[in-house]
């Protein structure tokens, strides 16, 4: 029914103010240009010094941006653009997700974009008298001091970037857990990356992805450092929870953590699918991906036995999604060829194992395909085009300030 008469005057008036006003539970950051009701500045180069000032907000020792938000999934709002030039923005989240890329404005132009991040601590609460078990996700120092264990919010805005102001609100949404070894995890540093991390950029802000991924893990080992507790104590009915495990689960030169393809691989992988469902979350299995390791004829090699069959099998049996990574990756790779192949790979092509950005890229294609075609109802936000792994295409994504030569855990 029309709005007319006086009652038009009083909506128009409050769509306006709220425009303007931010939410109660929303809250805004001023970077460039004079505040507005409700907003806060960042002087630029201000220092985050909880504490101290800083708790409004403020930049790291490397130009990143980080604000004082708790876990949770969090929708934020990027108002870009600049009136001194044109510029290219691309936003990485805490470990290096890649959220915005190149996003182009025009002198005097103004572009808005939206993604969703998920924040999480090492805290898993208190654990009751006499009961077993630990209040935290165990960390080594270094994981520990990384930006997705930290108390705030961490963006990177690289390129020849312009932010007048950025946005955040908590947001109730579906979340798409991520669990499993260095061919997932968030890398800190340059110039290693994962599908994990550059699968946000594939989706819209109407879902989360929580990367609890770690290199060097097993399935065994990311039972006993509580990170699959720590996931599924924020996991909710309709989230997913996706599990890629098998790099490191078949060395038997490990043999704290070793897991044979037939027997206690299915188990552990049946034992990780039983507590997503038993949650209400849908359990996702992926394939990993193959190593870098062609014969004389150009062909590759496979390396990982039995386990991407174990998995496939399992997921058969257990009418589990799989995306079948392993498969997608030898097409790939053989796409590439011996000589072509290496530019997709960590340390100038040396290692054989681990990605680059571009490597990282293409294969989160491949896993966005998988969910558009194995999880119909997440298939609305996948954002991407379709990709053919047989037909590799070039990308561009400009470096984080932080790098490191340091080879990733496992291989």
């Amino acid at each position: 029914m029309p709005i007319s008469g006086r009652r038009s005057a009083v909506f128009l008036a409050a769509m306006a103010a709220s425009m303007l006003t931010p939410p109660a539970s929303a809250q805004v950051w001023r970077l460039d240009g004079p505040t507005r009701a409700g907003e806060s500045a960042i002087a630029p180069g201000a220092p985050y010094a909880p504490g101290a000032g800083g708790s409004r907000g403020g930049y790291e020792s490397d130009g990143a941006l980080s604000l004082p938000l708790g876990e949770g999934n969090w929708r934020i709002t990027l108002d870009l653009g600049s009136d001194k030039g044109p510029a290219q923005t691309t936003v990485k989240a805490e470990n290096r997700r890649l959220m915005v890329l190149n996003a182009a404005t025009a002198r005097g132009q103004s572009a808005v974009r939206h993604f969703t991040v998920h924040v999480h601590h090492a805290g898993l609460g208190a654990v009751p008298e006499n009961a077993p078990g630990s209040d935290r996700v165990r960390l080594r120092p270094d994981q520990a001091a990384q930006r997705n264990w930290d108390d705030r919010l961490t963006l990177e805005f690289l390129g020849t970037p312009a932010v007048r102001s950025v946005r955040a609100e908590p947001v109730t949404v579906p979340t798409l857990f991520l669990v499993g070894d260095s061919m997932v995890a968030d890398h800190p540093r340059e110039p290693t990356a994962s599908w994990g991390q550059v699968l946000p950029l594939m989706l819209d802000d109407g879902v989360a992805v929580a990367n609890y991924a770690e290199s060097g893990a097993t399935l065994k080992s990311f039972l006993a450092d509580l990170r699959l507790d720590k996931a599924l104590s924020l996991m909710k009915p309709g989230d997913y929870l996706f599990i890629q495990f098998g790099h490191n689960d078949q060395k038997s030169q490990w043999p704290q953590t070793y897991a044979e393809a037939g027997t206690t691989y299915r188990a552990y992988l049946a034992a990780y699918i039983a507590e997503a469902r038993r949650r209400g979350a849908t359990p996702v299995l992926v394939t990993s991906p193959e190593r870098r390791n062609f014969d004389t004829g150009g062909r590759i090699t496979l390396s990982l036995g039995e386990y991407p069959a174990a998995m496939r099998g399992l997921a058969a049996e257990l009418h589990v999604p799989l995306i079948d990574l392993n498969r997608a990756s030898v097409t790939l790779y053989e796409a590439l060829g011996p000589e072509r192949a290496p530019a997709m790979f960590n340390d100038e092509g040396r290692d054989k194992t681990h990605y680059n950005a571009w490597g990282a890229w293409m294969t989160a294609r491949i896993i966005a395909d998988g969910i558009r075609t194995q999880l119909p109802a997440l298939a609305p936000h996948i954002t991407s085009a379709p990709f053919d792994p047989a037909r590799p295409e070039p990308v561009a994504i400009p470096a984080s300030a932080l790098a490191s030569t340091q080879r990733p855990l496992g291989n």
